[in-house]
């Protein structure tokens, strides 16, 4: 007999709070949380907030059907040590409730990151 895995359809809801990054394709852990424990927070009207090793920003994104999985299509605006920043990315929820997603920075860095969500308090 064969055991089926269920899979629960990802909604908006589902990206809205508190990300921990928890590994960046382009930088090491000792750098991702150098400041601060790396994060991407979500809010419900799709404005949000990051922060991994000397950079931080603030989001605007949309959330939308991209190959039959919905994103957070998101901009940013911030700053890297004391330069500004600026760029775009995206994230979506796997299965297994790991977020994967790409931040770029404008004429930049690209990085592929992972994420799970924080346990509410």
């Amino acid at each position: 007999m064969k055991t089926k895995i269920k899979r629960t359809k990802i909604g908006k809801k589902d990206f809205i709070g508190t990300w921990h990054i928890t590994k960046m394709s382009e930088w090491d852990n000792d750098y991702v949380n150098e400041e601060v424990q790396a994060f991407i927070r979500i809010e419900q009207i799709g404005s949000g907030e990051f922060h991994f090793g000397l950079v931080q920003g603030s989001m605007y994104g949309d959330f939308k059907k991209c190959d039959g999985d919905l994103i957070y299509d998101f901009t940013f605006e911030g700053s890297d040590e004391c330069d500004s920043a600026n760029g775009d990315g995206w994230m979506k929820i796997n299965p297994d409730e790991v977020a994967e997603g790409e931040i770029r920075f404008h004429a930049g860095d690209k990085s592929t990151f992972w994420a799970k969500k924080a346990k509410k308090k």
